[in-house]
């Protein structure tokens, strides 16, 4: 049930997304009197389509093939291929009749509404929810790394302070982009002593393979005392209490919540001697755990301190605009990284099966689902800007050359440069694909 969720929110995030792409291009292209003659959602590949309608001189329907879709505006090189259409003589409703300056704001016209649509979500979600935090300042029991992070040099219990020098206000900031993608320096406490750790700039790597638990668990560690004791469990048959503190499980010294959980597992069903600190006194107390290796208490989550803050409708405005800022340049600074050979194309880039799983989830949550088809309308904004030829960025550099040179590159130029396109962004679909199936069968 959980994969037909992802599906479904995948499949109805991208139509959303799509649609409102080409309706910037459709509605650009309208109010420069340019002829738009098709409007499809998915591609109707060899005539192929689902469902289809004609108003007016455009005909608008939905194809067979889900991967984007487009809009035949008259006139143009595009991946319609229409070169007959190019060999008559160029009319005044047509792309080509058209200022360059003017064709240059319809090829952008998708790429700003994609910008919009992702400003106005994260806007609409930031004035809705507002912004949940833990405050950094609270997690005094420090963080606990996993693999990944233990690598690099962080240690349980470490508290991390600084990012490059500036201080570190969440908690969420660690497991952020902020980290992941740059030449980053964390500035450490560890017990008496501050030091410095290096975050390797190919870090994103092994996060992608092991996932960002074993960089840092976005749950921070807590001191090892009860707060809540539900009654008919075995630690209340065997008389723990709130307030008292662990200090060994089975003979064995235990500092945070995860080293008693961790002791746990290995007594499953039997009995195990406690050592706890009771307002000074220690005191000796056997509990019988379940055959899940479960005592019944829930540990001292009042130490980490949760804060949200609430946004007026105006006030939400710049929060969502810089969110959607971040997510571009993120996009801008990964892809800089694959380019540069810091991080690898299969660990950067996902495809559908990938986006579905990790983004939007195997549950339907309205809150995820607009947050995730936010955070994918901005990236859909910068890869169409990427200056491959048949996406937006592509048209824009050669319309760009054009207004330099004075005059329009050839046909032939613009009908190989499409073709070239079209070979460049198949093999990246069959990649991502492909390393999408991958993952999926030899993930860790």
């Amino acid at each position: 049930m959980s994969g037909l969720i992802m599906a479904a929110q995948l499949l109805l995030g991208l139509s959303i997304l799509v649609i409102l792409h080409e309706l910037g291009h459709f509605l650009a292209a309208r109010a420069f009197g340019i002829k738009v003659e098709k409007f499809y959602l998915f591609f109707d590949a060899w005539g192929v389509k689902l469902f289809s309608f004609k108003k007016g001189d455009c005909e608008y329907g939905i194809g067979w093939l889900p991967l984007g879709g487009y809009v035949k505006i008259a006139g143009m090189i595009d991946e319609s291929m229409d070169t007959e259409q190019m060999k008559q003589p160029a009319q005044p409703w047509e792309f080509r009749s058209k200022p360059a300056w003017q064709r240059l704001i319809v090829m952008l016209g998708g790429v700003f509404v994609n910008i919009v649509v992702g400003i106005f979500i994260f806007w609409m979600l930031t004035f809705k929810y507002g912004e949940t935090y833990i405050a950094n300042s609270s997690v005094l029991s420090g963080i606990n790394p996993g693999s990944i992070g233990r690598e690099i040099g962080l240690q349980k219990g470490d508290r991390v302070i600084a990012v490059n020098g500036n201080k570190v206000i969440r908690f969420e900031e660690l497991m952020s982009s902020k980290v992941l993608l740059g030449n980053t320096n964390l500035t450490v406490v560890r017990g008496d002593k501050t030091i410095d750790i290096k975050v390797p700039d190919n870090i994103l790597n092994k996060v992608s393979d092991l996932g960002i638990e074993e960089f840092i668990s976005r749950k921070p560690l807590l001191s090892p005392t009860i707060d809540s004791v539900p009654p008919g469990l075995p630690a209340a048959k065997a008389g723990l209490k709130v307030g008292d503190r662990i200090v060994s499980v089975h003979s064995k010294p235990v500092k945070y919540d995860e080293d008693v959980k961790a002791e746990l597992t290995r007594f499953k069903g039997k009995t195990v001697d406690f050592k706890v600190n009771r307002a000074g006194q220690l005191l000796d107390i056997n509990v019988a755990l379940d055959t899940a290796g479960k005592m019944g208490v829930l540990f001292n989550a009042n130490e980490i301190k949760e804060e949200t803050i609430k946004y007026g409708f105006f006030a939400a405005l710049p929060v969502g605009a810089n969110q959607a800022w971040k997510t571009f340049s993120d996009n801008a600074k990964g892809i800089w990284k694959v380019l540069t050979g810091k991080i690898k194309a299969n660990k950067a880039f996902s495809g559908p099966v990938e986006i579905a799983r990790k983004v939007y989830g195997g549950e339907w949550i309205w809150a995820r689902f607009w947050a995730s088809t936010g955070f994918i309308s901005i990236a859909l904004a910068f890869m169409n800007l990427l200056p491959i030829p048949a996406l937006d960025g592509g048209h824009v550099v050669f319309l760009i050359i054009e207004m330099i040179k004075g005059k329009p590159l050839g046909d032939k130029f613009m009908e190989r440069a499409q073709i070239v396109g079209f070979v460049m962004l198949l093999s990246l679909m069959v990649f991502v694909l492909g390393n999408d199936i991958f993952k999926a069968f030899f993930r860790h």
